[in-house]
């Protein structure tokens, strides 16, 4: 649950000049409409466990070959940034496809679906579980899944509810994941998944300072022009008895805000 909702105009999408011949960041409501929307995905598990968070294996299969069929195109979270910045010009109908906390099934059940359809996607890990659970990613596994289209960031350190802790706790959740990360895998990790989605101005704030670009959540919508860099909208996916029916819905939704243009807060 969503606890406090950040203001838009504090953490904006930067302006920059342009490296690409894409159009400049949204200076009215009818830029922010008229622009790229992004879907932003949002999984946990795929396999056969019958709960809420894991999606079936061969239902996960038939969402990508809709997704594929239907000419998405899946990008990164820099990308994205990059993209609705103004600095690259996104495909037609982007598509972000993330996971949460590092699962052992997303290398498992989702990378050879993934692979099947040409799709990359993004995991938002866990470093404290990252082999040490044995339901939970390893290095190893970690490092394999780079090299086949997976793109992995910060999931907070231990997944503790963050709003419940002090700031010296909420500093270390972000950073030390953050290095961690960085240091066995080698590369920046500048994006983060707020524990349950839940987030606050001030914890933003400390994302910010610790050297994150940008943050998602689990608040429903698409990501455009007018989103908030460090409350990014995503559409959560989830078993259910009519698993397909149930996609279908969650991905053609669109909230009247932004039908109509409305700015995000």
């Amino acid at each position: 649950m969503i606890v406090v909702t950040i203001t838009a105009t504090i953490f904006m999408f930067p302006k920059s000049t342009p490296k690409l011949a894409a159009e400049a960041p949204a200076k009215s409501i009818d830029e922010i409409a008229s622009g790229a929307k992004v879907l932003v995905l949002n999984y946990h598990q795929v396999g056969n466990n019958f709960i809420a968070l894991c999606v079936p294996t061969q239902v996960f299969d038939e969402q990508m070959a809709y997704l594929k069929d239907n000419g998405y195109v899946t990008i990164t979270p820099e990308e994205l940034y990059e993209g609705i910045n103004g600095n690259l010009i996104l495909p037609e109908r982007p598509l972000i496809i993330t996971f949460d906390d590092g699962y052992v099934d997303n290398y498992t059940n989702a990378m050879p679906i993934l692979k099947k359809y040409g799709m990359r996607a993004t995991i938002f890990v866990v470093p404290g579980f990252t082999g040490v659970h044995s339901n939970y990613l390893t290095w190893e596994q970690l490092k394999e899944m780079e090299k086949n289209g997976f793109n992995i960031q910060s999931h907070t350190l231990n997944h503790r509810a963050l709003e419940e802790l002090p700031d010296d706790e909420i500093r270390a959740e972000l950073l030390n994941s953050k290095k961690m990360l960085e240091e066995h895998l080698g590369h920046s990790v500048d994006f983060l998944a707020y524990p349950t989605g839940t987030y606050n101005l001030h914890i933003a704030g400390i994302a910010k300072a610790v050297g994150y670009k940008a943050a998602f959540t689990i608040k429903y919508g698409n990501v455009d022009k007018g989103s908030n860099v460090y409350a990014l909208e995503r559409v959560p996916i989830f078993q259910t008895e009519n698993s397909m029916k149930y996609f279908f819905e969650r991905i053609d939704y669109r909230p009247s805000f932004e039908t109509l243009g409305w700015i995000k807060k």
